[in-house]
């Protein structure tokens, strides 16, 4: 009990955390509505994938290790380190010159989100007694989530109004306030004595080999997923060479980390337990489904109804709006009754329902039905974007938390680009078979080349733009068919979470703690 902080330096890094989870959300979303602009001024249209899937792919690829680097090292300083990678990224994509430089800022970025969500975690529950722990964590992630829904507003008054550039500027003031207040204050730790020097933990705790197997396989899957109906075919020996590396690649993980047994960087025991399995692959599809929506419906706000990036920030109010108040409610419920499971089912049924209204979207949609389908949408969101992180941290015990949440937050990341990246693809192709169709004489790849804000500068005639609007909007409806078929992902994962009233753990592990005292 003595470890534990209390006061003003327990508000400090409550603040300090909070913040950084807030801004790696926001990083997440904030370029999607400095998307359409970016892809005009560096003429990168098929990169749009990339803005997001570079970072999302370079998180997920770390996280596992970042969760063991946790386990037995100093969590502040490991915090401090990967929120530095953060930060250099950050100053990487503020100042790029081109898309390639963007895409690796985003990169670099992704390797230090790596280890800051999870890492606030750890560091909260160092610093708090087992049965405070909810009430603040419930705040973490409450507060975080304010960062997807203030990220399209501000990436789009930015992008109008300053310069999209300071979508990635923003991050720099707020990291040095946080570096000082961190550095300024101790933080408990919950790892044991080390009995050995720090290069043999890094040799034999860490799991290198694991970490080794896993990236590459993670990269070459992504790879695969890139190049396949772009620059390659997908019968391609390129294409195919690399889905069969990724494959083999982590069949040789799986061996190995079966081995290692709980030393592993993802032990099994942890992962075979059917709500922790199952919470993952619901994050998976949640998050490549909003993902998804979060990137292209400011494409279509901005190519086809002509707004500006502010407006269509704005436009996606009724969305951010709907998702706040089913986050706030869903929480406040099960605190109540104490079964997560309901909210869950009830957040995948809203999003498919809403992902195939959006299916159905026009050049001639009206403002009353998209901001119905909207709504809709994000209710769902709401009601089930903290479900997956209440079931695991009600099943495994808390010694596990670095680990647990490195592994919900890999589900995560890796869902979102994944799905990033196939969306990318079905847009891009989908653009080369509806221009033809719809606009006659047009090439597809000047169109593509235009990017999302120059349609209009590249063609006057009103037929023949017409025809190209509506060729963007019937390739939006495809990504948001992929958006739909994540929304029924994430109701049969659902499923398996388990129907579990958390209030009895916690009470009877009050209990305990009383009782030891």
């Amino acid at each position: 009990m003595d470890n534990y902080i209390t006061g003003t330096k327990l508000h400090l890094v409550m603040l300090s955390v909070t913040l950084v989870a807030f801004l790696v959300l926001l990083d997440m979303v904030i370029i999607a509505t400095a998307i359409p602009r970016l892809t005009s001024q560096f003429h990168s249209l098929e990169d749009v994938g990339w803005y997001g899937s570079a970072y999302q792919l370079a998180s997920a690829s770390l996280q596992p290790l970042a969760g063991k680097l946790y386990s037995e090292f100093r969590s502040k300083w490991i915090f401090l380190a990967f929120f530095f990678i953060f930060e250099l990224g950050s100053l990487v994509c503020g100042v790029a010159t081109s898309s390639k430089m963007l895409v690796i800022g985003r990169a670099l970025a992704g390797i230090g989100s790596a280890g800051l969500v999870n890492g606030g975690l750890t560091i909260l529950s160092a610093c708090l007694p087992l049965h405070k722990r909810p009430a603040y964590i419930g705040v973490l992630l409450g507060v975080s989530q304010l960062g997807v829904i203030c990220g399209p507003v501000l990436g789009g008054a930015f992008t109008q109004y300053v310069n999209w550039r300071w979508c990635f500027y923003i991050n720099l003031p707020v990291g040095a306030i946080v570096a000082v207040l961190l550095l300024s204050i101790h933080i408990p730790d919950n790892i044991r004595p080390r009995e050995i020097s720090v290069l043999q933990t890094v040799l034999t705790k860490l799991d290198l080999i694991g970490f080794g197997l896993f990236a590459p396989a993670s990269i070459q899957f992504f790879m695969a997923l890139a190049y396949g109906g772009n620059q390659y075919a997908w019968n391609s020996a390129t294409v195919i060479g690399l889905f069969g590396g990724a494959t083999g690649t982590f069949v040789v993980y799986l061996v190995w980390e079966y081995f290692q047994g709980d030393e592993a960087m993802i032990p099994f025991s942890m992962v075979k337990q059917r709500i922790v399995w199952s919470s993952c692959l619901v994050q998976l599809f949640f998050w490549g489904a909003l993902q998804l929506t979060t990137y292209y419906l400011p494409i279509y706000f901005q190519a086809i109804k002509e707004v500006s990036p502010t407006v269509s920030g704005a436009y996606m109010l009724p969305i951010l709006i709907s998702q706040l108040i089913g986050a706030a409610s869903s929480g406040a419920a099960v605190g109540k009754f104490g079964y997560y499971l309901p909210w869950s089912v009830v957040s995948a049924i809203l999003m498919s329902i809403g992902n195939g209204l959006l299916c159905t979207i026009s050049p001639s949609t009206s403002t009353k039905e998209w901001v119905g389908y909207e709504i809709l949408m994000g209710a769902g969101r709401g009601l089930g974007i903290q479900m997956p992180v209440i079931a695991v941290q009600n099943t495994l015990p808390p010694d596990t938390v670095s680990i647990s949440m490195s592994l919900l937050s890999f589900s995560q990341t890796f869902g979102g680009a994944v799905f990033l990246t196939v969306g990318e693809s079905i847009f891009t192709n989908s653009l080369s078979t509806t221009v033809p169709t719809y606009a006659p004489g047009v090439d597809p790849e000047v169109v593509i080349a235009a990017g999302a804000t120059g349609l209009r500068q590249l063609i006057s005639k009103p037929n023949l733009l017409a025809g190209v609007l509506m060729a963007y909007s019937k390739a939006v409806d495809r990504v948001f068919y992929l958006a739909l078929g994540c929304a029924c992902a994430t109701f049969l994962s659902s499923l398996g979470m388990g129907w579990k009233d958390i209030r009895k753990k916690e009470e009877a592990t009050l209990d305990a703690e009383e009782e030891k005292v």
